[in-house]
């Protein structure tokens, strides 16, 4: 993509800037790193914070706005002085929102009232209602109150709640990393994507996933106790293994079917032509299957074993007959045919 932008040359800006977005890749190298939880209750606290900060921040540009207008009617004839000046003043809108910003950061506003209190410097034309310096005291005032103090402390209060949201889910046994990192690895075992996988490779791939999911060897007989659907082919959904391997690290918990309607909603979101299958077994009865097998083949050989040994004790002990042919042959020398009784 970034090659292709390179070849056109009326982009107004260099396409090279792309790939500063590659950089957000770093952040994957924080789900391997233990130590770096703290950062990443962080990052998540900041991520859920962003809607709730674009709607307080519509809501500061709206009281921006108003004062803005405000500002131009009351304050655009102050002559430059101090924090006026020919950028920041009230006589165009842009600058006035400049202003406005700039005492947003509780900076610099005294600096604008100060030519506004000044009698001598306060016009720079005739008329009287050019200057007030009781409603720019009460502009000021207002402004840094609903602004600075209010709407500014309500991004702290909406980042502050969310990071205490994260910091008590970073505490629970899974989390929404564990389940990205279930995927990823899911994505190696099934890398054309078709949802199952064989159940010959469901033990490598439980060994293969991080703690907590992590299944180490041997673990056949945790998987007979799971008690997986499988489908023809002695196949298992990505779900079903997700589901079991959830209960099996948080057991019987209240919350147990309630992750697991989300789990399942933000897998049709990200896979909305979800295959349809019908288990027609479980790996507990393929456990007792093959058991069941093992013991019929065992018994089986037992019995053939058995038989061999019977044929063999009979020609043993079985009485040896000869019955000789009453033609000679042209040697002299008699044919015999041994048969057993």
């Amino acid at each position: 993509m970034v090659s292709a932008l390179e070849s056109q040359k009326h982009i107004p800006f260099p396409p090279t800037l792309f790939r500063i977005v590659r950089l957000a890749r770093i952040g994957r190298i924080l789900r391997l790193v233990r130590a770096a939880r703290g950062i990443r209750t962080l990052l998540f606290a900041l991520m859920m914070s962003l809607p709730s900060l674009f709607n307080i921040g519509l809501l500061l540009f709206l009281v921006m706005f108003i004062y803005a207008i405000f500002g131009m009617n009351c304050f655009s004839k102050v002559e430059n002085s101090n924090g006026i000046d020919d950028i920041f003043n009230f006589k165009t809108f842009v600058s006035s929102m400049l202003c406005l910003f700039q005492v947003t950061t509780s900076a610099g506003w005294d600096a604008l009232l100060s030519p506004m209190l000044q009698p001598k410097k306060a016009c720079n034309t005739s008329s009287e209602n050019c200057h007030l310096s009781s409603i720019a005291i009460t502009y000021f005032v207002s402004y840094i109150i609903i602004s600075f103090l209010i709407v500014v402390n309500m991004y702290i209060a909406v980042i502050l709640e969310n990071f205490n949201t994260a910091t008590e889910e970073s505490e629970d046994p899974l989390g929404e990393d564990d389940f990205e990192m279930f995927y990823e690895v899911w994505e190696k075992f099934d890398p054309e994507a078709t949802q199952f996988i064989d159940y010959a490779a469901l033990s490598d791939f439980a060994d293969a996933l991080p703690e907590p999911l992590r299944v180490a060897k041997p673990n056949k007989f945790q998987f007979l106790v799971m008690d997986l659907p499988m489908v023809i082919g002695e196949r298992l959904h990505c779900m079903d293994i997700l589901f079991a391997f959830t209960t099996r690290v948080l057991g019987d918990s209240s919350g147990l079917d309630s992750m697991k309607t989300m789990m399942e909603e933000k897998f049709m979101e990200a896979n909305p032509l979800k295959k349809l299958y019908e288990p027609i077994v479980t790996t507990t009865k393929r456990m007792e299957e093959e058991r069941c097998a093992a013991i019929i083949q065992k018994a089986f050989r037992k019995y053939m074993m058995k038989m061999a040994n019977y044929a063999l004790e009979d020609r043993s002990h079985s009485p040896v007959q000869v019955v000789y042919n009453e033609d000679l042959s042209s040697s002299g020398v008699a044919k015999g045919k041994v048969h057993y009784d």
